[in-house]
């Protein structure tokens, strides 16, 4: 035991330094809270001089408030600003600078596209009366405001209400062009707000003679002519500059409806509403009635061009086109002969027309989109929407919208390739997956079935029982891409019954490969482009890459015979052709927001959708109907006068009793299924001793003698 008188030991100098700087931390953090304190007892002080009570404490609040809600309002507008300024990322102000002459599959000029067609004319050289003829009809106000006209469009809106419709527009020119810009027609509120937020950026690095330079030059103004200098020779065979007033007034007044206005189209209705801009240049004061009476009384004459529309969405998507594949040929004004047919085109979009004028009120439709393709791959038409002029949003190759039940075929195709025939049988019974339960559209069982009925009933739990037990979600994604389809499709289950978004033009595609033998990579739309002195930049039968084989030739005769059995018995029974035999498949989405019918013969497959820009349900339309009727008009007119060629692994082209047959046979064996799992399924009622104790009752009533009247007073007296 140690002695305690024993002396400590001393200690080492780095002990000795951590003790002085413990200390000294100590006395700082007491140093720090001592001199905060006193600040703060300090800044209270002179701040109590500050204080306000009564009224003005209110006003103090409010005003505390409002910087705190602003606050929060800059870091919501910032929030929503920043995609919008995405759009600007790029060289926005260039088109490509490609100059594209368009020439139909006979060698007709169609189109044109590309802004160095024509000359870009300086707004200091155009005539006055064209400047305000524009100015008065689209924005009074363009060199007053700062991208929003807040009065303009107070004064839209409460002329709108008082005349019960859409009178006039409260966009301005720099809204319009921010538009055109960088944004689509989508009636969306993203849009819209992309749209004010471009608008002020847009005031913010360009002037106002810019902004007008560019919205003059890429508006478009109907005919197939982008820019008020190609409308010009367009119409009138002449240069902006060299415009008059009744002229000017009849380009200014195509901006609200190019298409409805085109004066190639309806002159009337062009010259009645030239006649409205010239008013509106007396009432904005750039005028008076004197000098624009003479344009009253002589209205402008136009150059006669017939009534020929312009393929504007077909000329859009084929431009896109040619900018993909002559990018590095480093020849950017070419001629390209395509694949489009007018007379198909036509017929599609009076389809189209017809049938929404007639029905399109009884199921609350009002849009709709067709792509036409032949056999050998050629893009015959496109139809974007009802009307280019209104919006010149295609429709076909651009609106991503879900593919409901037509997406089936992707998933049958996929068991077919892994043994499946049309004649498996699988149930149709209730399923559930990972809380997923889809039911069928008449919300009944359907019991066990075959493929091909469960194909032309479109029963919704066979592919998803398909795709759970036996296939597996990427396989089918796999098919569907193999068979041409780009756009982005979710890896999720609920992709068997089409929650993906697909576009017109990728269930055209996806369909051709049934109705081309099993191959894709054909689709086309430009056969060649030259350029300007013949010199042959591109030959889709020289550089394209050949198709290949998606489908095996088992698999793929299975599918046609099952789509072929759809408009027999099945779901699209309007669809089908009179004496010629046609395959396809139907599908309505959730709530009825979409519609769709994709079929094919031996010549043509062609996908229709029908819905609405705003997403807002249809009155019940089923893809059976509407679009069935759409596809089954324009395909009469396609198949007259033509070679007609069977659909492959069928027979002939021609309606015989082969499809009618198998049709007939699947409906017995699914009723004889039926009633065999009915019966199977029927709970006993009454046992086996009560049900013999009732036949015995029953002969004993049978065998039993006829029983006399008793005797009345009236049978005894006629005796």
């Amino acid at each position: 035991m140690a002695s305690p008188l024993k002396p400590r030991k001393r200690r080492g100098p780095i002990a000795a330094r951590l003790l002085a700087a413990d200390a000294w931390f100590d006395s700082s953090l007491y140093e720090i809270g001592f001199k905060a304190r006193r600040f703060w007892e300090a800044a209270t002080i002179f701040f109590r001089r500050f204080r306000v009570s009564g009224w003005r404490r209110g006003i103090i609040e409010l005003l505390s408030e409002g910087f705190t809600l602003g606050a929060g309002g800059i870091v919501v507008m910032l929030a929503l600003a920043l995609p919008a300024f995405q759009e600007t990322a790029g060289d926005w102000r260039a088109q490509g600078d490609f100059a594209v002459t368009f020439l139909d599959r006979y060698g007709n000029e169609v189109g044109q596209r590309g802004i160095i067609q024509r000359d870009s004319v300086p707004v200091d050289e155009m005539p006055d009366q064209v400047i305000k003829a524009v100015l008065a009809t689209e924005d009074r106000r363009f060199f007053d405001h700062y991208g929003i006209d807040a009065l303009g469009l107070s004064r839209a809106i409460f002329a709108n209400v008082r005349a019960n419709s859409v009178v006039q527009g409260g966009s301005s020119i720099t809204q319009q062009l921010a538009k055109n810009l960088f944004l689509t027609n989508e009636r969306t509120l993203e849009r819209k707000v992309k749209e004010a937020f471009l608008s002020l950026w847009l005031e913010a690095n360009l002037s106002k003679k810019e902004i007008l330079q560019l919205y003059l030059d890429r508006v478009y103004m109907g005919g197939g002519t982008f820019g008020i200098e190609a409308a010009a020779d367009f119409y009138f065979g002449k240069s902006v500059k060299d415009l008059n007033l009744a002229e000017a007034a009849m380009l200014a007044g195509l901006f609200k409806a190019p298409t409805k206005y085109a004066p190639h189209i309806n002159l009337p209705a062009a010259r009645a509403r030239a006649n409205v801009v010239l008013s509106n240049l007396v009432e904005a004061g750039f005028m008076s009635e004197g000098q624009v009476l003479q344009a009253r009384l002589h209205p402008a004459e136009i150059v006669d061009r017939g009534e020929q529309k312009s393929p504007d969405y077909y000329l859009d998507w084929a431009f896109e086109e040619v900018k993909r594949i002559a990018a590095k040929s480093g020849q950017h004004s070419l001629v390209a002969h395509t694949t489009f047919d007018a007379n198909i085109q036509k017929a599609a979009e009076e389809s189209m027309e017809f049938h929404l004028r007639q029905f399109g009120k009884e199921y609350n439709v009002t849009e709709g989109a067709m792509v036409i393709i032949e056999t050998n791959g050629a893009v015959r038409a496109i139809v974007g929407g009802r009307d280019y002029g209104a919006s010149q949003f295609n429709r076909a190759t651009k609106a991503l919208r879900q593919s409901g039940s037509s997406f089936k075929p992707y998933v049958y195709a996929t068991a077919m390739e892994h043994g499946f025939t049309p004649d498996s049988v699988v149930s149709g019974g209730p399923i559930s997956w990972g809380g997923w339960s889809p039911h069928n559209y008449n919300g009944g069982s359907a019991g066990k079935v075959t493929l091909i009925t469960a194909m032309a009933k479109s029963i919704n739990t066979v592919p998803v029982r398909l795709a759970k037990n036996h296939l597996g979600i990427k396989p089918i994604k796999a098919m569907a891409e193999a068979m041409g389809v780009e756009s982005p499709l979710e890896s999720h289950k609920t992709m068997v019954l089409g929650t993906s978004g697909m576009t017109v033009m990728d269930q055209a595609t996806g369909y051709s490969v049934f109705a081309q033998n099993g191959f894709v990579g054909s689709r086309h739309g430009i056969t060649q482009l030259v350029t300007r002195t013949g010199e042959v930049v591109y030959d889709f039968a020289k550089d394209a890459p050949p198709p290949h084989r998606v489908l095996s030739e088992q698999a793929l005769k299975y599918m046609n015979t099952m789509l072929a059995a759809v408009p027999v018995m099945g779901t699209a029974r309007r669809a089908a052709l009179p004496n010629i035999v046609s395959a396809g498949k139907t599908g309505t989405t959730q709530s009825y927001r979409d519609a769709w019918y994709v079929g094919f013969t031996g010549n043509y497959t062609a996908a229709v959708w029908l819905g609405n820009d705003d997403f807002t349900p249809t009155n019940n339309m089923t893809g059976g109907s509407l679009p069935a009727m759409v596809w089954q008009r324009l395909m009469v007119y396609a198949h007259q006068n033509i070679d007609l060629r069977p659909i492959p692994g069928l027979d002939h082209p021609f309606v015989d009793e082969e499809i009618a047959a198998k049709a007939e046979e699947a409906e017995k064996k699914n009723a004889e299924q039926a009633a065999a799992d009915a019966a199977a399924e029927r709970p006993p009622v009454l046992s086996s001793q009560t049900t013999r104790a009732l036949r015995d009752i029953t002969r004993l009533f049978q065998s039993a003698p006829v029983l006399q009247a008793p005797a009345t007073p009236e049978t005894l007296s006629a005796l």
